[in-house]
């Protein structure tokens, strides 16, 4: 009964970070260019995760593009720099997009 308790919590910690991580796109204005499962005017974030899946410097490397900004990678319209983002958030938001399927 205990260890049921246990997987249901943790289970339910996990759901209530995956959405504190949405909204925290949604407040960042990510969503104003990105979606989970389409593109919009920037790739997919299931498309991200996809490109970039395996690769060990891909948190870092996606960090520097949401503070940067950045151009050429899904063609010809730039990604702007975030300024609203700092850099806790954009790895806090880059560990959710990678997560996605």
């Amino acid at each position: 009964m205990k260890r049921s308790f246990l997987v249901f919590a943790v289970a339910a910690l996990a759901s209530g970070a995956a959405m504190a991580n949405a909204d925290l796109a949604k407040a960042k204005n990510c969503l104003a260019c990105h979606a989970v499962a389409n593109k919009v005017v920037g790739p997919a974030f299931k498309d991200v995760a996809a490109k970039y899946a395996g690769q060990k410097d891909a948190e870092d490397k996606l960090v520097q593009k949401v503070l940067k900004g950045s151009s050429g990678t899904w063609g010809a319209v730039p990604m702007p720099a975030n300024a609203q983002v700092t850099e806790a958030e954009a790895h806090t938001l880059v560990k959710w997009v990678l997560s996605q399927k």
